[in-house]
């Protein structure tokens, strides 16, 4: 019998979800912990401004002549400094390591991750529910990170933040982790922060999902929402649970008690990509955040329906724009792993940018080297854009070293374009 074929629609994928229901909208349930998540950005074009961003030098250029007196020499790309400060952290790099989590490819790489992202001295992110997902092993897995990552550590850069969700909060894992002797080093030296969460790339809108087993699905129904997609047979059930609620007296509020409570932390607020990015990152700053990260729709390396990955949320480049010129540090994450459009971010306003899947295959590929070979890569890559603009630092980057594409204007070329032809 002959199969029935449907020009213009996405014949396998219709197929798949009349085989499979609803576990066809996630990934595949055997890459769950084994793979990093994004938006499918290699098979298309993105409507990301950063994706078609130009870096444009100027002709002339007096910091290039300030620099030139002061060294009595003609600059180069080595002249460039890279260090900076990051939510109240000393950095050698405009770098850091966003939080990836509890999943098994997390947890299996962290303490690489960890130990590179200390000798390196750039800050590093602890990702939210490692509590609740590892229950009474969580404390010796936020210590086994905390020790591999101050082994190497510079005298004076890098720090340590911990996220904490809506569940963090129930197990009250700040606290914990505020009086723990573990913590004790990093707390005295200025190096502890602790990031509320509001959201992230991944999932924008949307709680944390995890895969879960029959056992544990059971302990949990009467605290989150449990389902099951692949049905009674497959012994994995999903768990979601709720991203929290906010308003802007909520954030504010929030704010305020972590920074009343914990004093002598640095206090951090993720965003995720929202249409109101912009109001919201001023709130936490107005409040007191010492940084505010923002994940495009491109971050986040937790598990999702695919859909998200692909349609929900902001890209990076947008976020930049709609927050604009930032009240305070503002970091960025999103799809970064080479400098090109990490250079654009710092010259549209953040102070530094997140490593987040890029840090996992690195560390994946050579767990010893991987991530500081990629951020060397990086680094090299920064100094020649950055020398190249005129200037010898990020924090002399401005807009105008920059020319975006809005997604309208593409529009308009490729239809201008369309008519030549």
């Amino acid at each position: 019998m002959s199969r029935l074929h449907a020009r213009g629609l996405p014949e396998e994928a219709i197929r798949e979800r009349a085989r499979k229901g609803a576990a066809a909208i996630f990934p595949p349930e055997d890459e769950y912990g084994r793979a990093v998540l994004g938006a499918d950005v290699i098979s298309r074009i993105t409507d990301d401004p950063l994706d078609r961003a130009r870096l444009v030098p100027p002709v002339f250029m007096p910091r290039r002549l300030e620099k030139l007196i002061d060294l009595a020499r003609e600059p180069l790309f080595g002249d460039v400094d890279l260090e900076t400060r990051i939510g109240g952290f000393d950095s050698t790099l405009p770098v850091y390591v966003s939080a990836f989590g509890s999943t098994r490819v997390g947890t299996e790489l962290a303490l690489s991750v960890g130990r590179q992202a200390g000798r390196l001295g750039i800050p590093m992110v602890v990702g939210e529910n490692v509590a609740p997902v590892h229950g009474a092993r969580a404390d010796s897995s936020l210590v086994n990170r905390l020790e591999s990552y101050v082994e190497g550590l510079p005298a004076g850069r890098g720090g340590v933040v911990v996220q904490q969700s809506t569940e963090d909060a129930d197990a009250e894992v700040w606290n914990q982790l505020y009086s723990s002797p573990s913590a004790t080093p990093l707390l005295e030296s200025g190096r502890l922060g602790f990031e509320l969460k509001v959201g992230q790339g991944a999932k924008p809108g949307l709680g944390g999902m995890t895969l879960i087993g029959d056992a544990d699905a059971d302990r949990l129904t009467d605290r989150y929402a449990v389902g099951d997609p692949w049905g009674p047979e497959s012994g994995l059930r999903l768990r979601g649970s709720s991203p929290g609620t906010f308003t802007e007296e909520i954030l504010h509020q929030q704010i305020r008690f972590t920074r009343n409570n914990f004093p002598r932390a640095s206090i951090w607020v993720k965003l995720p990509p929202g249409r109101d990015v912009g109001h919201a990152s001023r709130v936490a700053w107005a409040a007191g955040a010492d940084a505010v990260t923002v994940d495009g729709a491109e971050g986040g390396s937790g598990w999702a329906p695919t859909v998200f990955l692909d349609r929900v949320g902001l890209p990076l480049g947008e976020c930049l724009r709609r927050i604009g010129e930032p009240e305070g540090c503002l970091l960025a994450s999103g799809r970064i792993w080479e400098a090109g459009r990490a250079v654009v971010a710092l010259a549209l306003g953040a102070r530094a940018v997140g490593l987040g899947r890029a840090a996992l295959i690195a560390v994946d590929e050579d767990p010893e080297n991987g991530l500081i070979n990629l951020v060397d890569a990086l680094a090299m890559e920064a100094r020649l854009l950055i020398s190249a603009l005129g200037v010898y630092s990020p924090d002399a980057l401005s807009p105008e070293d920059v020319l975006l594409h809005s997604p309208s204007s593409l529009a308009r070329t490729s239809k201008e374009e369309t008519r030549a032809l």
